[in-house]
């Protein structure tokens, strides 16, 4: 088991806490988290690693850190 902090933004945060650490099978990637807090894959596009740019099926080690990020409009 692998221990990942996972962070959350903007309309994400809807109906969830903002931060949370969640145990995940070790090789669990981005995808397996999306899963599990049932958020819809194209409301996950801006996804990181650590501070850096991931895909979703990058393996996740223990201790990562994960922040997600929804589309982002404007004009």
């Amino acid at each position: 088991m692998i221990r990942v902090k996972v962070r959350l933004f903007a309309t994400l945060r809807e109906n969830r806490d903002k931060e949370m650490i969640i145990e995940l099978p070790d090789g669990a990637t981005l995808s397996d988290i999306i899963k599990h807090l049932n958020i819809p894959k194209e409301q996950a596009t801006l996804l990181l690693i650590n501070g850096k740019f991931a895909k979703l099926d990058e393996a996740l080690e223990d201790n990562d850190t994960v922040s997600i990020f929804p589309p982002i409009g404007g004009g």
